[in-house]
C-alpha cells in the first residue's frame, strides 16, 4: 500500500491528470529507488515535510485566496516539498552553473531549474525539471546584490525600497519610485546595468504592528508571537526585531505579565526573541482561523513560486506564494536585508506573527505595502537565520521519519541550523545539506534524502 502522502498525491492526480508530473515522476531520488530497495524505504520529501499532516486552516485558506479545490491545494503542497528536493539536489551537481529555482502552475507541478552551461540540461531533464540556460549564475546575481546592500548604507533608498535577486528573470531587479533613485543607487554599488532591471512602483513599505502568528501581546504597542521556541530550559517565542528592544517588558493577550525581549535587530534585519516566566508555556502551533491550532513540523524553506500561509490578528488567515528570497526593503527607519517577498497581504496591527507553508515555518511577518481589500505586498524575515542569531530551537510537533543511531558520531547536530550546501559527517560519511533547516531527531542525514545527500 502507497504511503498516506501518496495515496493522498494518487487521488488528486486522478482529477489532474498530468498536472502532478512531479507526484508521480521525476522525484529526487526515484531512479535510484527503483535500482535500490532499501532508499524506496526512505521517507520522501512530503513525508519529511510532513504533508499530510497540514492543517485544515492552511488547506482552506490556500483554496480561498489561491482558487484552488481541496485536491489541488493538497497536490500543490506534496509537489512543492518535491521540488525543493529535487532543486537542493541539482543545486548541489550543478555548482557554480546553478541559476536558480521555482515552481509553477497551480498546483506547482512543474519545477523550473536554471543554469549557465547548456550541457546541464540533461541532468536537469533527468530530474523531471524543466530546464533554462540563462546568463548569469545566483553566485553572480547574489554577488551584486551583496553591492547594493553595502551602497545602500551610505546612498538614499526611500525612492528605491525594494531590490531583490529575482532567479525568474535572472537578473537583481531594484523597484523605485522615481528611476533616478534606482540608477544612482546602481552607480554607487559599481554594479554592471546588464546584472539589474529597474522597475517603477508606487509601494512605499513600511512596518506593520501587531501581527498575530499565535497570540497578541503587548509592550507599550501591539504585536504578535511568530514562533514558540526554546533556549536551552527557556521558553518563550521568535518575534519581529522592530517590535522591541532588549530589556523591553511583554504582557499576553490576556494583558497577563509574560516576559522581557532578550536581544532584537532591527533595521539591518528584523529579528527579536522573547523569554516569558513560568506562567507561560512554549507549544509547537500557530493560532489559526477560528481560533483551531495549525501544527508546526519544521522549518524546512520554500523556493521561489512555492504557497506560503499568514495569520493575522488584523486581516486572519490569508494566503499567496513565495515571489523572491534574498530581497532587500528600506523602511523610514532603515533598510533591512535577507528577507523574503510574498504575495500574502496585510496590514497595520499583522507584524511578527508566522508564516507557514504546509508545516513548515518560514518565518515573521516584517512589513509591506497594499492591503487585504485591493491586494498587496508583504516582507518575512526568515526563520532559519533568526534561530541561527539567538541559538534558539523552534518548537514542532515531532513525528519525524524516525530515531537515527543512538550515538552515530559525527557533526551533524539535532537544533542546528544548516544552510544549502553546508557539510557534516553522520555515522562515518559525509553528506550536503539540500534544504534550509533546523536539524531535529528523526531528520538524520541518513533518514532524510530530501534534505541531505551524500557529498
Amino acid at each position: 500500500m502507497l504511503p498516506t502522502h501518496h495515496r493522498r498525491a494518487a487521488a488528486a492526480c486522478a482529477a489532474l491528470a498530468a498536472s502532478c508530473a512531479l507526484v508521480l515522476a521525476g522525484l529526487p531520488g526515484t531512479a535510484n529507488a527503483q535500482a535500490d530497495p532499501a532508499r524506496a524505504s526512505l521517507p520522501s520529501p512530503a513525508e519529511t515535510a510532513a504533508v499530510d499532516r497540514t492543517s485544515p486552516e492552511v488547506l482552506k485558506a490556500m483554496q480561498r485566496d489561491l482558487g484552488l479545490t481541496s485536491a489541488q491545494a493538497e497536490a500543490r503542497l506534496v509537489n512543492e516539498a518535491e521540488a525543493g528536493a529535487a532543486a537542493g539536489a541539482l543545486r548541489a551537481a550543478l555548482g557554480r552553473d546553478f541559476a536558480g529555482a521555482w515552481v509553477h502552475g497551480a498546483t506547482s507541478a512543474r519545477l523550473t531549474v536554471a543554469t549557465t552551461d547548456a550541457a546541464d540540461v540533461p541532468a536537469i531533464e533527468a530530474r523531471g525539471a524543466r530546464a533554462e540556460v540563462v546568463r548569469h549564475s545566483t553566485a553572480q546575481l547574489d554577488a551584486a546584490k551583496g553591492k547594493l546592500d553595502r551602497a545602500a548604507k551610505k546612498t538614499a533608498t526611500r525612492d528605491a525600497p525594494v531590490w531583490y535577486v529575482d532567479v525568474r528573470s535572472n537578473a537583481v531587479v531594484v523597484r523605485a519610485v522615481h528611476t533616478a533613485a534606482a540608477k544612482s543607487l546602481v552607480s554607487a554599488a559599481g554594479v554592471a546595468s546588464s546584472l539589474v532591471r529597474i522597475e517603477r512602483t508606487k509601494e512605499r513599505p513600511r512596518p506593520l504592528y501587531d501581527l498575530v502568528g499565535g497570540e497578541a501581546y503587548y509592550m507599550g504597542g501591539r504585536c504578535s508571537i511568530g514562533f514558540p521556541i526554546t533556549k536551552g530550559t527557556q521558553q518563550g517565542f521568535a518575534t519581529a526585531g522592530h517590535c522591541g528592544r532588549a530589556g523591553t517588558a511583554t504582557s499576553g493577550y490576556n494583558q497577563v505579565a509574560q516576559g522581557t525581549f532578550q536581544a532584537s535587530i532591527f533595521p539591518g534585519r528584523d529579528m527579536a526573541w522573547v523569554a516569558v516566566n513560568s506562567q507561560w508555556t512554549a507549544t509547537p502551533y500557530v493560532k489559526g482561523q477560528g481560533g483551531q491550532r495549525v501544527g508546526v513540523g519544521g522549518s524546512t524553506q520554500s523556493p521561489v513560486g512555492a504557497s506560503i500561509c499568514r495569520s493575522g490578528s488584523t486581516t486572519g488567515w490569508h494566503c499567496g506564494t513565495i515571489q523572491q528570497h534574498n530581497t532587500s526593503v528600506t523602511y523610514p527607519e532603515g533598510t533591512i536585508s535577507g528577507v523574503t517577498r510574498t504575495t500574502v497581504c496585510a496590514e497595520p496591527g499583522d507584524s511578527g506573527g508566522s508564516y507557514i507553508s504546509g508545516s513548515q515555518a518560514q518565518g515573521v511577518t516584517s512589513g509591506g505595502s497594499g492591503n487585504c481589500s485591493s491586494g498587496g505586498t508583504t516582507f518575512h524575515q526568515p526563520i532559519n537565520p533568526l534561530l541561527q542569531q539567538f541559538g534558539l530551537t523552534l518548537k514542532t510537533t515531532g513525528g519525524g521519519p524516525g530515531p537515527g543511531d543512538p550515538d552515530p558520531g559525527g557533526t551533524w547536530a539535532a537544533g542546528k541550523v544548516y544552510a544549502a550546501g553546508d557539510t557534516v559527517t553522520y555515522g562515518g560519511s559525509t553528506y550536503r545539506c539540500l534544504q534550509g533547516h533546523q536539524a531535529q531527531s528523526g531528520w538524520e542525514p541518513p533518514n532524510t534524502p530530501a534534505l541531505w545527500a551524500a557529498a
